[in-house]
């Protein structure tokens, strides 16, 4: 794995991702946390074919300014970019982007950490019992 892999997506906001109907807020336009969800999806889908058998990512960080409102119906990109890769190799930095069809509408930066999936799905199950 390296730096500069880039990934994309675009989706149509529907329905189920307006603020409205997702709990973020009152109003009829693309929700926030469907917005980290893309770029989290985004970033995570980038990197995969670059991890060992076994390992996936998870999101550890998100830190995202959401600047225009979206409605729905229109098209939204997302763009992700791994810029920096721990010393240690498991934690990995992307620089994200979203835009509808007239602009910009959030950026910042997302982490996700290299996990084994199978182990961390354990640990986490383990919480039940303890």
């Amino acid at each position: 794995m390296e730096i500069g892999i880039k990934g994309g997506q675009k989706l149509v906001v529907t329905a189920d991702k307006l603020a409205c109907n997702v709990g973020s807020g009152l109003v009829a336009v693309f929700a926030t946390p469907m917005m980290i969800a893309a770029i989290e999806n985004t970033a995570a889908g980038s990197v995969a074919p670059y991890l060992e058998e076994g390992k996936t990512t998870v999101g550890t960080l998100v830190n995202v300014s959401h600047v225009a409102a979206t409605p729905e119906g229109m098209e939204v990109r997302v763009e992700t970019e791994l810029v920096e890769i721990a010393p240690n190799g498991k934690m990995l930095t992307f620089k994200v982007a979203a835009y509808d069809e007239a602009g910009l509408i959030g950026e910042g930066t997302h982490q996700r950490a290299i996990v084994a999936k199978e182990r961390f799905e354990q640990k986490a199950q383990a919480k039940k019992n303890a």
